[in-house]
């Protein structure tokens, strides 16, 4: 009896050991394909993701970033905002959270307390409302940029909001968004996160019949100037960072698209 027992408490041991060992394993391949930023997107068309300067990029579900380590942030974080993607779902607010899957180390929150800037999203978490985890990964800190309020709250949310409403009227866009980490700019915290003097954003229409882009470029201030105030060519964006944008496409249709400041075949 003693020895059937014993028999049956080292089986449990071996069953206990054998699945703890499986459920480590798979634990270490989610986290070491987490580190790697190889988790292969879902809702993001990486036929438009632009070209990297830093040489490196994370993929997470719902958006693509090239992290600038010098500048603590993202030089651009990109997503296919598609018209199914659009919600009024109300999720609660997370805390923000260091992206693990920056090889370099992603700049901590802290470095934004007390800064007198807002946490600015890149990728907005109002256009990933289509699930709870694709909200949530947008308060990731690659995905944030130092920005004073009222421009957060401003000027660079009616052009996220007016970007919705494009999402909406042509069946889906795709956007890329960034600071111009160039020239003399301060920096927050202790590990020194700058803040662009500039932001950007890059739109392509694919959808609608006839390929079309659209680039705008702010100051880092508030402005209550109508949106097609800050329309600029992409060739201007990427003099100014370096970016090769839209690369994939044709070579003769991309140096058109990109030289022109035209937004007349977008609805304003």
């Amino acid at each position: 009896m003693a020895n059937k027992k014993i028999y049956s408490v080292i089986a449990i041991l071996i069953l206990v050991g054998v699945y703890g060992y499986d459920a480590y394993f798979d634990n270490e391949i989610k986290v070491g394909i987490i580190e790697q930023g190889g988790t292969v997107k879902t809702n993001t068309n990486e036929y438009f993701l632009p070209t990297s300067t830093t040489g490196q990029i994370v993929h997470h579900e719902g958006y693509s970033l090239s992290y600038s380590e010098p500048h603590e942030q993202a030089e651009w974080v990109a997503y296919e905002l598609k018209k199914s993607h659009l919600s009024s779902a109300n999720f609660k607010r997370p805390y923000f959270e260091v992206d693990n899957a920056v090889k370099t180390g992603a700049a901590h929150w802290r470095n934004y307390k007390q800064s007198g800037y807002d946490r600015g999203h890149l990728c907005p978490a109002g256009d990933r409302k289509y699930s709870k985890s694709a909200h949530d990964e947008t308060f990731l800190t690659s995905n944030i940029s130092p920005q004073k309020h009222d421009f957060n709250a401003g000027v660079w949310n009616r052009l996220e909001q007016k970007t919705r409403y494009w999402a909406s009227k042509y069946n889906g866009v795709f956007v890329v968004s960034g600071g111009i980490l160039k020239g003399n700019m301060k920096t927050i915290g202790t590990e020194k996160v700058s803040v662009p003097n500039q932001f950007y954003k890059v739109l392509i229409d694919n959808n609608s019949g006839k390929t079309k882009v659209i680039a705008f470029l702010m100051n880092h201030k508030e402005s209550k100037e109508p949106l097609y105030k800050f329309v600029v060519s992409v060739d201007e964006v990427e003099a100014l960072t370096g970016i090769d944008f839209f690369s994939e496409l044709d070579d003769t249709v991309e140096n058109k698209l990109e030289a022109s400041a035209d937004y007349k075949n977008w609805s304003f």
